[in-house]
């Protein structure tokens, strides 16, 4: 290389540097969307607006969350994978669409690996296993017992088709060896209120929504699939524990961009979550839902994608589910 060549890509070296020093001064310069692939009201709604709020706040604009259900989180999943990579459409992720889905549907419309630039991972909760005070079961022995003595009578509801609350329930139903039906709703917010009013008697769902009944009698909790117990239910025991081994469904969730995003964007938006999910404030929030807070890189939620894919993907393919 010449003197001359050398010092023409010295400058155009600095000149880009500088557009991008520039770029990254004014982003964000609008509102950005937050699209939340479930209903308003459940456990990732209530997570989108919590962060939501407090990037709101650190970005100086305003973080719109637009739920977009349907399709077992498909539907809103799949606008952020074709957004413009732009920093101005992120996604509320989590297991449900992120790591079970590509697996689970025969076209889930994206490939979370090829499709996302993984901006950090927010917390991880565990599913639940809850039945209405009616149903004559106060344990996982007893409800197995009940189930295996009426072969499918016995209804359990869970979120979308592709959550970690239905990925549940059929594991459940195998490693038990029961025979009992699967009754899927559009989120966790809805399937709770069916629960305590008692319309479906069993349900997987998670602990955030449902709390609350449990504490006050509406709801009984039978074991948290987790691999050690919840504080907030220190007298509930594992379902490991009531005699299904490895019996685990922990989800995780986390905020990703579409894949293209510049670098600059992703770790500026890292950054502030990070400090949220790091203040004080976001970590009792998150401990009062029965869930961990989870604060990563990009590049720590990148692997963890990886993992929970395999693992949900090989279960997928165990039990020989498909949706199409």
């Amino acid at each position: 290389m010449t003197r001359e060549k050398f010092w023409t890509f010295v400058s155009l070296a600095l000149a880009v540097l500088s557009v991008e020093a520039s770029a990254a001064d004014q982003y964000p310069s609008r509102p950005i969307t937050l699209i939340v692939p479930m209903p308003a009201g459940g456990g990732v709604d209530a997570l989108a607006r919590m962060v939501g709020d407090k990037l709101s706040a650190a970005l100086n604009q305003q973080i719109v969350i637009d739920n977009r259900p349907g399709g077992g989180g498909n539907i809103g999943t799949r606008a952020v994978a074709k957004a413009e990579p732009d920093g101005y459409t992120l996604l509320l992720g989590h297991t449900g669409t992120i790591s079970i889905n590509p697996s689970l549907y025969a076209n889930a419309g994206y490939d979370s690996r090829k499709d996302f630039a993984p901006v950090g991972l927010i917390a991880q909760m565990p599913v639940v296993l809850l039945t209405h005070p009616s149903v004559p079961v106060k344990s996982v022995p007893d409800l197995i017992a009940l189930a295996k003595k009426e072969p499918g009578k016995l209804n359990i509801g869970t979120s979308t088709i592709g959550s970690g609350g239905y990925l549940s329930a059929q594991l459940f139903k195998s490693m038990a060896g029961v025979d009992m039906t699967i009754v899927p709703y559009k989120g966790t917010a809805p399937l709770a209120s069916d629960l305590v009013g008692g319309h479906v008697p069993v349900a997987f769902n998670m602990l955030s929504p449902t709390l609350g009944n449990i504490r006050a009698g509406n709801l009984r909790a039978l074991a948290v699939a987790s691999a050690t117990r919840t504080a907030l239910l220190p007298d509930v025991p594992t379902v490991a524990e009531s005699g299904l081994p490895d019996f685990e469904a922990v989800l995780h969730y986390g905020l990703l961009a579409p894949v293209g995003t510049p670098r600059f964007i992703v770790d500026r938006l890292n950054k502030e979550l990070r400090t949220a999910v790091n203040s004080e404030d976001v970590r009792k929030r998150i401990a009062s839902e029965g869930g961990d807070p989870l604060a990563s890189t990009p590049e720590e939620y990148a692997a963890d994608i990886d993992r929970e894919e395999a693992k949900w993907a090989a279960l997928v393919r165990r039990l020989g589910l498909k949706v199409e």
